[in-house]
């Protein structure tokens, strides 16, 4: 009994990284999602369809890897929004650079409470964010406050069956049905949503792309 609740304090505690990083151990967190997130965060930027000229927002940038991904594609500004102090200071360090050029903002920020003005973006992307979002309507509806007519959303989940297979998921993950996802995010107020898959097998990351009328 004693091993068990040892092993399940160590499993909420990776739990605890993985939705908000922080210190030593965040930021080695950090480098593991830019790891495991990579070819998810990649295809998401390419689902945003956008390119110079454009705003775009990753929110819960974690690692950086999005960041890093977006001005890649030379859209016109970037901005990082995070909850994790860590990482919001290793992004500064990293990224001095274009946050000197302007290319980059930084911004401490939840999604149910974006440093936005209204419709100030043309396109947001985030990755295995909405299982740490507790109400998941209040932050869909903020997301399309600050998105431009035609704007277009991109959310990066893990497969909810994949996903419940993993131990600290227990853990303070809400591990919603993408059933259930797509028609929330229609409630929102967004349109012409596609359920996109990134990988292979029936445990593949979903790629939930929808667009504000325009």
């Amino acid at each position: 009994m004693i091993a068990m609740s040892i092993a399940e304090r160590a499993l909420a505690a990776v739990a605890r990284q993985l939705g908000q990083p922080s210190g030593l151990a965040g930021r080695a967190v950090g480098r593991l999602l830019n790891r495991g997130n990579r070819s998810v965060v990649v295809a998401a930027v390419a689902a945003t369809d956008c390119g110079p000229g454009a705003d775009v927002a990753d929110i819960g940038f974690g690692g950086g890897v999005g960041l890093d991904t977006l001005l890649g594609r030379g859209v016109a500004v970037v901005h990082g929004v995070e909850m994790s102090e860590t990482m919001l200071a290793e992004a500064k360090r990293r990224f001095s650079e274009p946050i000197a050029r302007g290319r980059l903002r930084l911004h401490s920020g939840r999604m149910e409470d974006l440093p936005f003005d209204d419709s100030a973006l043309d396109a947001i992307i985030s990755t295995n964010t909405i299982y740490f979002v507790p109400d998941l309507a209040a932050a869909l509806k903020e997301l399309a406050r600050v998105l431009r007519p035609g704007g277009r959303l991109v959310l990066g989940v893990g497969d909810p069956g994949q996903m419940s297979k993993m131990p600290f998921t227990r853990h303070g993950f809400r591990l919603r049905p993408i059933d259930e996802l797509v028609p929330a995010i229609r409630e929102a107020g967004f349109d012409r949503i596609e359920d996109k898959r990134v990988g292979d097998g029936q445990g593949a990351a979903h790629l939930l792309v929808g667009e504000l009328p325009g």
